[in-house]
């Protein structure tokens, strides 16, 4: 099972670097992604859209477990990269370990800054950073009904 479009930090800021020097703008987002569900891939299919290159930062296991419980994540990293690496509109998965991407972020330098609807713009982690050299940070409306929490929720109440 290989996932070619997983890359370490130092791989991805190579290609990005090749990427950007043809003016194309590369969204960067983040998150779990631990059971995907049709929320996530309307999600992932907006983000793509407000530029050419969609990277996103995947929490790796150890860090799921520190924001959302010892009993998270479901599913390993490795198998949660290679399910967003199936998707047309993820072009690069970088997995980091911390709680928060900023040190990505500031790493990979994105044009576009994209979370979903629970986060004000202002809020979202990087924002501030990314406005300071021209980029921007959007926050992008739910589709409601799609939550991984009320999935976990239904498949309990079905044991």
């Amino acid at each position: 099972m290989h996932c070619n479009k997983l890359k370490n930090l130092p791989e991805l800021k190579k290609a990005l670097t090749k990427i950007k020097a043809k003016n194309a703008t590369v969204v960067f987002t983040n998150g779990c992604f631990d059971l995907v569900h049709a929320g996530h891939i309307n999600y992932l299919q907006k983000a793509k859209s407000l530029g050419d290159i969609l990277v996103v930062g995947l929490n790796s296991d150890g860090s799921v477990r520190k924001l959302k419980g010892k009993k998270r994540p479901f599913v390993a990293q490795k198998n949660r990269a290679m399910v967003l690496s199936a998707l047309a509109c993820v072009d690069f998965i970088v997995i980091f370990n911390s709680l928060t991407p900023l040190d990505l972020i500031k790493a990979i330098k994105p044009g576009v800054l994209v979370k979903g609807g629970d986060w004000k713009t202002k809020d979202i982690v990087g924002s501030r950073f990314v406005r300071s050299y021209g980029g921007s940070a959007k926050s992008l409306p739910y589709v409601k009904g799609f939550s991984t929490s009320k999935l976990i929720r239904k498949i309990k109440s079905l044991s």
